[in-house]
């Protein structure tokens, strides 16, 4: 639309012999503990660093689409892991035409999350109703502008329901065959998480098309307002964030 192991006391030198195996036991428990622990923090660290805007966030170029705050560390990628049901955290490159509905928009929406409403394609919205998931990770991707690129990430904070702007006839997503009977069109809730260090557009990811992003389907699919993106192409965006901007 982010434990830690105390070490026990050692035991006195002056022990009785017979208490000697008793220590030793201990001694070996308390450091197996240590270690347990530390693989516990880290993958705590992982996971946490892993952890849409009224009626007009329209998406993409299927339909209308669309406070900065510091800067956030980059998260760690969504490559591996799961969320807490124990599904796949899945990625999702989101489009929004920064006129009708920015990334900042997002950020100064309540909570900095809002609906993702305005999907008129069908593909795009299947993908919304029955492959998207809370904790999911979204690369919202500004659309239809001078430079059009990644600018941002955020994630899926609500699973897919009916979008209300299909039954307004003053809306211009309005669809006289969807009723809340029987809805066509369905929406989630984005949460904003953090803007990238640096805009990947469009053109710098192009230069990629027959290499690390070959079968990204926005390279081959632009129009396609929601798509997926694959753990080995998220993994070369979140590399490609930390490098230099590239010369003209």
């Amino acid at each position: 639309m982010e434990t830690r192991a105390k070490r026990r006391a050692p035991t006195s030198e002056k022990v009785q012999q017979s208490k000697t195996a008793t220590a030793t036991a201990d001694a070996t428990a308390a450091k197996r503990a240590k270690v347990t622990n530390t693989n516990i923090l880290i993958t705590t660290s992982v996971n946490q660093d892993t952890s849409v805007k009224g009626t007009n966030a329209k998406s993409g170029t299927d339909s209308k689409a669309t406070k900065d705050t510091t800067e956030k560390q980059p998260p760690a990628s969504a490559i591996g892991l799961t969320n807490d049901d124990g599904t796949r955290i899945s990625v999702w490159l989101m489009k929004s035409e920064p006129d009708t509905f920015s990334i900042d928009d997002l950020i100064n929406s309540k909570d900095s999350t809002s609906h993702w409403d305005g999907v008129r394609n069908h593909e795009a919205k299947n993908l919304m109703k029955n492959s998207m998931k809370v904790g999911d990770q979204v690369l919202f991707y500004h659309s239809n502008t001078k430079a059009p690129g990644i600018v941002a990430m955020a994630k899926i904070a609500r699973e897919a329901y009916p979008d209300h702007t299909a039954f307004d006839p003053k809306s211009d997503y309005y669809d006289n065959k969807s009723s809340k009977d029987d809805p066509r069109w369905f929406m989630v809730d984005v949460k904003y998480e953090r803007k990238l260090k640096r805009v990947l557009t469009l053109k710098e990811l192009q230069q990629y098309k027959d290499k690390e992003l070959s079968q990204m389907k926005l390279l081959n699919r632009g129009r396609l307002s929601v798509q997926p993106v694959s753990d080995s192409e998220m993994k070369f965006i979140m590399e490609l964030e930390q490098q230099s901007e590239p010369s003209e």
